[in-house]
Order: C-alpha cells, then structure tokens, then sequence
C-alpha cells in the first residue's frame, strides 16, 4: 500500500490502520455482534498478515483493556516495523469508562504505555475525548502535556480523537492530527477534515465503516462504497479498521487497494 504523511509530522503511515480494540477487550463496546478475544497465536496471525499486506499502523489504548500490554509482546522482533498510535485521558474499569485528563494524569498514562508497548518510543498518542472537547482543550492539561512529551523524546507526534466539529478544528490548529467519525452515515466532522487538508494536519478515520452498522441500503456492496468515500476524500491520511477475522481483514484491504486505484 502506497504510504501516506500524518500531517507535517515526517511520519508515513498505511492509508488502513489495524484498531485492535478486540484484542484486548470486549465489554461496553458497540460491535453488532459479542466476539471473544483472541488467541497470543491468532492475534501474532493477524497482525503478520496486516503487515504482510502493506499495513504499519497499529491503533491501540489504555481504554481497550489489555491491548496495549499484549501488542507489547506480540510486536517484538517488529517494532519498527510499526507506527504505534495510541490515547491518553479514557481509562477502562470495571464495565466503565473513567476520564482524567490532568497533565499529571498524562504523562502518568504516556510512562505506563511506554512500559506496555515496551517501547522507547510511541510513535503517535491523541487525547481520547469524552466529547467534551472544548473544555479538554481550554481547560485541562492534556495537550499541553503531550506537547512537552514530544519535545522530551518519548512521543513522536499528538493530537486528539475529538467528537464535535469545534473541538476537532481547535485541537488541529495546536496539535499533529486529528482523529475524527467520517462514513456514509457521518459527514458532520467534513469541515475538520478540510481545514487539516488545507493546514498539513494529519488525519485518523474512526468508524469508518461506521462499526458495522452500515445499511445495506445503501449500494451493492455498501463497505466498497464507504472505503470508496472515506479514502478518497482529500484529507484523510487513514482509516482505522478493527478486526480479529483474517478474512475480513483481506477483505477491507483488497477494498482500499480498490478505492485508492481510482
């Protein structure tokens, strides 16, 4: 797969990352269908043949149970085959979410994936907002914080995973990248999108392909016409895409392949 630069970052990155929240949790998540976690050897499978089929970017997070700790492991003899993006501020528990996005709650997250992801290194970290985003990015810490941890070395880039058009432009006006819903069913986040594509910000896809939960409705193959749209809008640098199915995962890749030759 032809790479492309998150932003102005120096960074190249596969136009499909693997999200990997089903490695490592699978309650409190809104996938059509209940999965159980994945082998050591079944997710190692996976991540091979994502690599093996032009992917280098891994999406993981604190919030996603287990996933940062088992990638850690799986990911030896390879990390530099990788560009690792994960998220500081959601933290998982118990069923529930917990936010915290105080500075010292940051680099506390940043030291600890660090030791996880046994790395020196994390290539991408974006702020996982609550949908609060304003008050995150004019009231707390977290930005700020991941600035500094840049300039220490620890981080390569940041940025935030915003939910509203207001918080997705501010945190593009001070930070790498973005990460922003954009499918057939979403488009209220397009502006987001332009303003990073006219300012060399990066640009992260979550739900794509909306979750699952596109209607078939809306075309023959309405996962084609999503990847279709999401991957040639001029902006987007990549889509994330979660699986634990092999299949799926060549599936979703051969359709990019798909959308980027046109």
């Amino acid at each position: 797969m032809m790479q492309r630069p998150f932003g102005s970052t120096g960074i190249e990155v596969s136009p499909i990352g693997l999200g990997t929240v089903k490695l490592g949790r699978n309650q409190g998540v809104k996938y059509p269908k209940g999965f159980e976690l994945p082998s050591d050897a079944e997710a190692l499978a996976l991540i091979n043949l994502a690599r093996e089929l032009g992917v280098n970017l891994i999406d993981t997070a604190p919030a996603y149970g287990t996933s940062e700790t088992r990638l850690g492991h799986l990911l030896k003899g390879q990390r530099q085959q990788w560009v690792i993006c994960s998220k500081v501020g959601e933290e998982f528990s118990n069923g529930e979410s917990h936010f915290d996005f105080s500075a010292a709650h940051t680099r506390h997250s940043i030291e600890r994936s660090l030791q996880r992801l046994n790395t020196d290194v994390i290539d991408i970290v974006l702020v996982h907002s609550n949908g609060d985003d304003l008050h995150i990015i004019e009231q707390e810490g977290a930005l700020e914080q991941l600035a500094e941890l840049k300039r220490e070395g620890k981080i390569r880039a940041f940025g935030m995973s915003t939910k509203t058009v207001e918080g997705g432009l501010k945190a593009a006006q001070i930070a790498d990248g973005v990460m922003v819903t954009y499918n057939l069913n979403e488009q209220a986040e397009r502006p987001v999108i332009d303003y990073c594509h006219s300012h060399q910000k990066g640009v992260f896809i979550k739900k794509a392909l909306a979750s699952g939960h596109l209607c078939n409705g809306q075309s023959a193959d309405p996962v084609q016409a999503s990847m279709d749209f999401v991957l040639q809008t001029a902006g987007v640098t990549s889509a994330i895409v979660g699986t634990i199915n092999p299949q799926h995962l060549r599936d979703n890749l051969a359709r990019a392949n798909k959308a980027l030759e046109c």
